[in-house]
């Protein structure tokens, strides 16, 4: 064997360190992998029913009442531009998710539907802002919003994942007093100081935040004009079960 100071004895003792510490790593990082994915899903869960207003914002709450809950009132769907559902696998879907007054074990039961959830996917000033805005079953008000990934500046544009600003948004309307599509935006200060005509078409907007405030805005309104035609099946009255889909008389 080696002499216990030689070169190559410490050059073989640190291989075998290397290696044997590379395979705890891989070890370890493949046993948390699964709890990584789970704790993932979860956090999922609690933004999907926290934009629905099915847990509050404040309170922390057990992984067995997270699933139950979801289980029973969120339905995972992907539809065709009027809402009519549709395979994962069809060209051209939209992913949204309806929130169901009572047990949503079947997704095709539009007899007890009280809303639905837009996920919202737009740039922010440092990178990518994640969430979900959620709407009542008139089309038109929003019912709860919540953001679960960003970039964005602690203290100035992180402020978009706190309770205050995210409550800003429900009641909330995307058409305006003429019934014309308009959108959501984050107003530059008080919505309160915009015209009244505007004001249920805004929020409050966030201090030293202008640019995450525009940008948000622009995402939202680009998410609604694409799942406008859903939303106009909802004002319309029109979702209804035909053939186990939801689709135009």
């Amino acid at each position: 064997m080696f002499e216990k100071n030689s070169k190559r004895h410490v050059t073989f003792f640190a291989l075998v360190l290397s290696v044997v510490c590379s395979l705890l790593i891989t070890a370890a990082a493949t046993g948390l992998r699964e709890r990584q994915q789970e704790n993932m899903a979860l956090d999922k869960k609690v933004n999907l029913l926290r934009a629905a207003g099915l847990v509050d914002a404040g309170q922390k709450y057990g992984k067995d009442t997270i699933n139950t809950l979801y289980d029973r009132r969120i339905a995972e769907v992907f539809v065709d531009p009027q809402g009519k559902i549709m395979n994962a696998e069809d060209p051209d879907v939209m992913h949204l998710y309806f929130i169901h007054s009572q047990d949503a074990r079947d997704a095709h039961d539009f007899n007890n539907i009280s809303g639905y959830i837009l996920p919202i996917n737009t740039r922010g000033l440092w990178g990518k802002i994640h969430g979900y805005l959620a709407f009542e079953n008139d089309g038109q008000t929003v019912s709860g919003f919540s953001v679960f990934s960003h970039s964005e500046t602690p203290g100035l544009g992180g402020e978009i994942e706190s309770t205050w600003f995210q409550k800003n948004f429900k009641g909330k309307k995307i058409l305006n007093s003429q019934d014309k599509f308009v959108s959501i935006g984050v107003a530059k200060g008080k919505a309160g100081n915009l015209s009244k005509g505007e004001q249920e078409n805004y929020v409050d907007g966030i201090s030293g935040a202008t640019l995450t405030g525009r940008y948000l805005s622009e995402g939202i309104k680009n998410t609604l004009m694409k799942y406008e035609g859903v939303s106009v099946t909802f004002r319309q009255k029109q979702l209804k079960a035909k053939d186990g889909d939801p689709s135009h008389d």
